[in-house]
């Protein structure tokens, strides 16, 4: 377009001239033709003049168009170039500053530390829940959430802070001179207060939760790489709560998250090498010898000694391990239980951050069939609190692993907030009660009415009911006479190697009592 408007005006340019020459010689040349005195002969000199100056606006004419066009051309193309930087330095969903304008924000601040006890604060944010979304509701309502998200975080900090989105469903605050500590505290909590209401999408109200994590400059860190670590480092121990948390940067922090990157090393070696072993702890019927053993892990570690189940799992989880290391677990289990008499089962606790994996319930009846250990031996135990949270994502799992044969039961129960609508959707098999009411129960009286209550609870859905953390005779004979089936405790007997327990069990006798 541009080479066409040039040829253009290049054209009418020689085409004016042409005109202008023509005219000049029409009058002087064929109208006096034959009749020309020396004279005339010579192009009179206003003709000329004439000439010239229509030449002249016509060459003026021509730049001034071409001067006109090229100033249209870099307004445009300054405006677009602002409009690239603008993007460059916009997400482009929530129109907050996006990544690369925080980290400019962030190094610009840092040039000029206030003294203290003032602080720039760094608040690193992410979201609770919004992969649940996501997976539910699709991408759509996940980006109006973000959308709405942002909005509320805008209106709740003050107007010369930053709200940036890095991507997904992390966002960032940088607030400049604030006071110290306490003022850091005061936005995060105007954070939090701006999601107490549940975001309203197209597809409905979604309550939306938040982990923030707090880093001071210069208290914490001068630069920005560092002063961005200690917040993910205190980001990371706020998602570990199970609500809605802030949490400050601590140096003790720091330690425990070296010790675990540590340690999530050192475990992908373990299950690479299958070295994680198994203890298996008795599980006894009240007053009739011992119904199952309970299969868990025990790593032990060169510098950090000896890890127990408890923390194992959320260790191989977040070494990207923790399928395997269960399958593994699972597979030496089930060919331990082989050994024993048809009527020891094996017990199992699944971790919660399975319960997703839809491939799980495949792989469990895979090592059975494996091991050659028939599916009514076995019993997946998981956390009430895992069921509760994820029971749409349980219920696909259990359902093909009850229809082998499988047992399921609740662990923990009574901790998890359960309704009966819950335990009948999931169709468990049982329940067992946490080991700290049954620890409660002698000396504290809404210990022992929460523990007859969950007994109650199992009794008229027709579970079976296990009292967990069983230590003195006392507790037996009262678990007993509330109707409880089955003990498992330091009463009854501590995790012992897969030979010890073949041992306990060899003789083939099922009359052994544990019932004092």
């Amino acid at each position: 377009m541009r080479h066409r408007v040039k040829i253009l005006d290049g054209g009418l340019l020689l085409a004016l001239l042409a005109a202008a020459t023509l005219f000049a010689f029409e009058f002087d040349v064929f109208q006096h033709l034959g009749r020309e005195t020396e004279s005339q002969e010579r192009v009179e000199l206003d003709e000329l003049m004439a000439l010239s100056t229509l030449s002249m606006l016509a060459v003026l004419t021509f730049f001034w168009r071409r001067a006109r066009d090229h100033k249209r051309e870099n307004e445009r193309r300054i405006a677009a170039e602002e409009e690239v930087m603008r993007l460059a330095l916009q997400d482009p969903l929530t129109g907050l500053p996006n990544r690369r304008r925080f980290e400019e924000a962030l190094r610009a601040a840092l040039l000029a530390l206030p003294p203290e006890p003032e602080a720039h604060a760094l608040l690193m944010i992410d979201l609770n829940g919004f992969k649940k979304i996501n997976d539910i509701h699709g991408h759509p309502v996940g980006d109006q959430v973000l959308v709405h998200i942002g909005a509320r975080l805008l209106r709740a900090v003050r107007e010369q802070d930053l709200v940036a989105r890095l991507g997904g469903d992390e966002f960032v605050i940088l607030s400049r001179n604030v006071e110290g500590a306490e003022g850091a505290a005061n936005i995060a909590r105007r954070v939090l207060d701006s999601l107490d209401e549940p975001v309203v999408t197209s597809s409905g109200s979604h309550a939306i939760g938040l982990g923030i994590g707090v880093a001071l400059a210069p208290q914490d860190a001068t630069t920005a790489d560092e002063l961005v670590r200690k917040a993910d480092v205190a980001l990371y121990r706020a998602k570990a709560e199970p609500a809605s948390s802030v949490r400050f940067f601590e140096p003790a922090m720091d330690v425990q998250l070296q010790q675990r990157d540590e340690l999530e090393r050192a475990i992908r070696g373990a299950v690479e090498a299958d070295e994680i072993q198994l203890r298996f702890q008795p599980v006894a019927r009240i007053g009739g010898g011992i119904a199952a053993f309970e299969a868990s892990p025990l790593w032990s570690h060169p510098k950090f000694g000896e890890i127990a189940a408890d923390r194992l799992s959320p260790i191989a989880e977040g070494a990207g391990v923790l399928p395997r290391l269960t399958e593994q677990l699972l597979r030496r289990g089930c060919g331990a239980a082989t050994a024993w008499p048809d009527w020891v089962r094996l017990s199992l606790d699944l971790p919660g951050a399975l319960l997703r994996d839809r491939s799980f319930a495949d792989r469990i009846l895979a090592v059975l069939r494996e091991t050659g250990l028939p599916p009514q031996r076995l019993k997946i135990e998981i956390d009430e609190g895992a069921l509760i949270r994820d029971a749409e994502a349980a219920e696909i799992l259990i359902t093909p692993l009850r229809a082998a044969g499988i047992s399921i039961v609740a662990d923990n129960f009574g901790t998890g907030y359960s309704d009966l609508r819950n335990l009948q959707r999931l169709k468990l098999d049982g329940i067992k009660i946490d080991g700290s009411f049954v620890a409660a129960m002698e000396h504290d009286r809404q210990a022992a009415v929460m523990v007859r209550t969950l007994i109650g609870i199992g009794q008229g859905l027709d579970l079976s009911v296990i009292a967990d953390g069983v230590a003195t005779k006392a507790q037996t004979e009262e678990l007993a006479r509330q109707g409880c089936q089955q003990a498992q405790g330091e009463l009854i007997g501590s995790p012992v190697s897969a030979e010890q327990a073949r041992a306990m069990v060899g003789n083939g006798h099922r009359s052994e009592s544990f019932a004092g």
